[in-house]
This record gives C-alpha cells, structure tokens and sequence, in this order.
C-alpha cells in the first residue's frame, strides 16, 4: 500500500462550492414564492374578517384611553356610509396579512435559500423566529408606548375644541406607527440581506455611524405624530440600538466570513 506523503494527503476534501441558479430559473422561483404567499394571505383575510370588529376594539384601545382622560367623547366618527364597511376589509386584511406571516417568511427563506452554504441553511427557524419577533417588538413598542404618548400630546394640546376624528383618520395613523416602526424593527433583517449579497460592510456602516444615526432622527421626525423632542428621542432611541446589532450582523453574514467559516468547517 502506498504511503501518504506532503505532496498527496489522503484527508484532502473539496472545499463546499455555492449552489448556482440561472437568471430564469430565479424568476421562475420568485414567481412561485409570490403566489403561494398570496393565497396564504387571502385565507388569513378570510379567516380574519370574522373578528375584525373584535381586531378593531383593539386597535382603537389607545385613541379611546387618550379621550377618557382629556374628558371628551369616546367615540369616532365616519363621513361615509361605506366607511365602516372598508374599515373592517382593512383590517381583515392587515390581520390576514399578520397570521400569514410565518408561511411568507418561510417561502422567503425558501427564495434565498439556494444561495446559502448547505450548513447555514438550518437556521430558517431562527430567522422566521427573529424576523415575527422584530415586528412585534415594534408593533408593541408604538402601541404602548409611542402611540398613546402621541394622542394624550396632540389631545391634550386642543381639548378647548371638539374632536371629530374619523375612522380613517385614526385608523391611518395607526397604521402609519404601527406597522411603520414594526418595520423599522426589521432593521437587522435588511442589513442581514444586504451583507448576505456583499452590498454592505460591518466596516462601512461602523465609519458612518454618526451619518446613520442622523437618518435615524430624521425617519423618527417624520414618523413621530407630535413635534416635540421627547417623543422624537423615545422614537429613535431603539433604533439607533439596532443599528449597533446590525454592524455585528453584517460582519457575521458577509460572503468573506461566510466563506472563511465554510473553509474552516472542512479543514
């Protein structure tokens, strides 16, 4: 039997190679992804328009609690007959939308999963868990927090008149903070895609750091529903924290890392 020397080892393996697709090949997948995620919304809607007058008891919990305690009406009003009708379309869709998250997430997943090292593909459900988790996190911190802190303010600020507030005027506002800060939360998710295909660097989002936290202040203004500092500062000071996760997240996705560990896990 021949003997293994340094010139020919016998414990050489080939190195893991990326899984390729073809340009149409990854349309074809988007296209099948999209669908199936669809059809998963519909019947959430579906499922969800049963108790959307139960959803919206919920939803307007904030706007009712800021009129009690200014002593005004607690009652909205409607300008259309049809309003209360879209209303509920409304949120039978945004609920349908929330119960069929983790099936889009998951056929999320199964988009990108094709361009993952075979070893990295296993953490789907760590990613479904953060993503869900990060939405939420938002969500909650606007409807505890930001949210009702806003409506006291702006209520407060004209309790001499009488409040008319619409159906569709408040519903858009809480949307606007609900789903804008559930998205905002995302933050690492999008820095994980975005250092995923190399686009972004721990290195590049650490030197401009001071830069990113003015955006962040800048979306909080935007966002925000009052004009006042304190609720700007309460807005944007998870956000900046996030950001500091994301440079850890964009140094531990990036191809170069991924690519080092890959070789690692084979030598």
């Amino acid at each position: 039997m021949p003997e293994a020397t340094a010139s020919s080892p016998v414990n050489d393996s080939p190195k893991e190679e990326m899984p390729t697709m073809g340009f149409l090949d990854h349309l074809e997948e988007l296209r099948r992804r999209i669908i199936y995620s669809l059809i998963a919304v519909g019947v959430g809607f579906f499922f969800c328009w049963g108790y959307a007058e139960r959803i919206y008891e919920i939803i307007q919990r904030p706007i009712m609690e800021a009129l009690h305690r200014n002593g005004l009406s607690e009652k909205l009003v409607y300008l259309n007959p049809t309003d209360p009708f879209n209303l509920y379309i409304k949120v039978g869709a945004m609920a349908g939308l929330f119960v069929a998250s983790p099936f889009v997430l998951y056929q999320l997943w199964l988009f990108i999963s094709p361009g993952l090292y075979r070893h990295e593909k296993r953490y789907v459900m760590p990613f479904m868990f953060s993503t869900v988790a990060l939405f939420l996190a938002g969500g909650y911190f606007g409807y505890r927090l930001v949210l009702p802190q806003a409506l006291v303010f702006l209520i407060g600020y004209g309790k001499e008149f009488q409040p008319m507030i619409t159906l569709d005027d408040y519903t858009g506002l809480f949307l606007t903070v609900i789903i804008g800060l559930g998205a905002i939360f995302e933050m690492p998710i999008l820095i994980f895609f975005l250092s995923l295909m190399g686009i972004v660097t721990a290195g590049w989002m650490w030197r401009n750091l001071r830069y990113s936290i003015l955006v962040i202040f800048i979306i909080a203004a935007v966002l925000t529903p009052t004009t006042d500092i304190l609720n700007m500062c309460i807005f944007a000071a998870p956000l900046v924290a996030l950001y500091v996760v994301s440079i850890a997240i964009a140094w531990l996705v990036h191809p170069k890392q991924r690519k080092k560990r890959a070789d690692n896990k084979k030598s």
